[in-house]
């Protein structure tokens, strides 16, 4: 309690950014401190993560005032999406981390090389950097953090500045839970992220748009610093006249509007309700059969009525926009459209409100289609058939983000194998991106690898293989040391594989092989599946002789 006191209290006080100049200082001592190797003991790891565990969950109460604040979400939204996401991150990983820092056997070792031992080993990378994003500001800061520590890195945490109050309260957590020679806060904007991104990290992972991302990726490669970006895209939804029309309908407007899913986490089933659509993974057009497009339109209406039956703007659960520059920006982009705006278009400044609207387009270069809009605004875009939508899709943005297609189950296979995304949430919106434990990630310009559960240890790790070579090997390795005349035939009978397949690429069978090895692939195999049968074989004479005794 004294300490969400203590944080909620600083929510008075302006975001002080950190001095460039201190920076450079910073940036050592994290790096100093993975040198020293402390991170890398496991139960270093899983204290420090049980102490950010309760570091948030003492200042709940602060946070959900400080997204009030930035965001306007309402507190059980910010429970949902920022609070009880990252808890349930923790706990998830804590259970497991055992499990996953432990060495995995190699796969598909010959059987001769499996006398060197060969296996992978999970290190941790070293000194990282997080820069995160305002839209959900704790969310997508502090569950890669998350990774970065069980992974035994050390880090530093770049808060968007666009969500001060929020920034304040992930600096006060991490200063008072975590080892602070480990773990560290920058605040600021251009000119801090600036001095950062010239120190040398390990790993850079960035959450952001694309643009950003292209600065930040040129600047790692300057010194081969690995990154993984998690952006944004003109994701599509694609509905077919063959789709249920009130349930896309349905689930579309929720993923727009309130950005909703439904995840079973332990035993409750929870809503997620996001801040007024200012979302990465959200559709920002869909292409609707135009036989359909009517009963579409009209399901929406009925669905925004049956979930703000007092309107949106006198509803606690629809959030507002950012700031000013981005409420602008979407005012913006109604103004300049050339489609039609069939429902909503209600905005205040002064709240930074935007109802939800829907607009019908007709071409996909009207820029609420061309562009990525990030805001409550639905743009319909009416199309002849399924081939003139895949075309568009492809022709927009060849692989945004996520992708949610609304058909028949050919439909929606043809769809998958004929488009390109990060993610896809079939016959629904954002489902894909709302299990905290499967990985999210971009591909192509939506981003670069992945993180949220294994994966977010797995984005921190680096798979070290490892062999160990006994020494007793000495004369069965004799071939590889000069001189090596008279060894070659030694040396292809030991190692050349010998292939299933003709000159023409058909694959060659053998009955007695298949046969003999019991229709295993492969030799190893084979002698387990005979070890199988032998074992069986053994286990059958043995009862067959035990009743015969009895019998007796």
């Amino acid at each position: 309690m004294a300490q969400d006191l203590a944080s909620m209290a600083s929510l008075a006080s302006e975001l002080k950014y950190t001095p460039v100049d201190t920076i450079p200082a910073i940036a050592a001592g994290v790096r100093n401190a993975f040198n020293s190797h402390k991170t890398k003991h496991i139960n270093f790891r899983l204290v420090q993560l049980r102490k950010l565990y309760w570091g948030i969950k003492d200042n709940e109460a602060a946070i959900a005032q400080a997204c009030k604040q930035d965001l306007g979400k309402g507190h059980f939204e910010t429970y949902l999406t920022e609070i009880d996401w990252c808890l349930n991150d923790i706990v998830f990983v804590t259970k497991n981390l055992e499990k996953w820092v432990k060495d995995e056997p190699a796969p598909d070792i010959p059987l001769a090389n499996k006398l060197l031992s060969p296996r992978i080993r999970k290190d941790p990378l070293g000194a990282v950097l997080v820069i995160g994003t305002y839209n959900f500001p704790m969310n997508l800061s502090f569950t890669p953090l998350v990774g970065a520590i069980a992974a035994g890195c050390t880090a530093v945490l770049k808060p968007s500045e666009n969500a001060p109050s929020v920034a304040k309260i992930m600096q006060h957590i991490i200063e008072t839970s975590l080892d602070t020679s480990c773990y560290g806060v920058v605040q600021g904007a251009i000119p801090e992220t600036t001095a950062l991104l010239d120190e040398k990290w390990d790993k850079i992972l960035y959450t952001g748009s694309a643009n950003v991302a292209k600065i930040i990726a040129k600047k790692a490669a300057e010194t081969l610093t690995p990154v993984t970006l998690e952006l944004g895209g003109r994701n599509p939804a694609i509905v077919t006249k063959n789709a249920n029309i009130r349930l896309a309908a349905r689930r579309l407007t929720w993923g727009k509007v309130l950005n909703a899913g439904t995840v079973l986490q332990s035993i409750k089933l929870t809503v997620r309700h996001l801040n007024s659509q200012q979302v990465c993974i959200s559709q920002n057009y869909i292409t609707v059969d135009k036989e359909v497009v009517d009963a579409f339109i009209a399901e929406m209406k009925a669905t925004i009525k049956q979930f703000f039956p007092n309107g949106t703007k006198n509803s606690d659960d629809f959030g507002r926009i950012i700031n000013g520059r981005q409420w602008s920006r979407l005012k913006k982009m109604l103004s300049e459209t050339k489609g039609k705006i069939v429902m909503g278009g209600d905005m205040d400044e002064n709240d930074r409100y935007l109802e939800p609207t829907v607009v019908l387009v007709d071409s996909p270069n009207d820029s609420l289609v061309s562009e990525e809009t990030f805001g409550p605004i639905i743009t319909i875009l009416p199309v002849e058939d399924l081939d003139t939508a895949l075309r568009i899709v492809s022709e927009v943005h060849r692989t945004p983000l996520g992708l949610y297609p609304f058909g028949s189950k050919q439909e929606n296979e043809r769809i998958m194998r004929e488009t390109q995304s990060g993610g896809v949430s079939v016959n629904d919106a954002l489902f894909h991106g709302s299990l905290p434990t499967l990985p999210f990630g971009g591909v192509g310009d939506s981003g670069t690898g992945a993180y949220r559960g294994r994966s977010s240890f797995d984005c921190f790790s680096h798979r070290r293989s490892v062999t160990t070579t006994p020494g007793w090997m000495e004369g069965m390795l004799d071939v590889r040391y000069p001189p090596y005349e008279g060894k070659l035939a030694k040396f292809k009978k030991m190692n050349d594989m010998k292939p299933n397949f003709d000159r023409e690429g058909r694959v060659k069978f053998s009955l007695i092989a298949y046969i003999l090895g019991l229709g295993a692939n492969s030799m190893s195999g084979g002698i387990v599946r005979y070890a199988v049968v032998l074992l069986g074989m053994y286990s059958l004479q043995k009862s067959i002789l035990g009743a015969f005794a009895e019998h007796l």
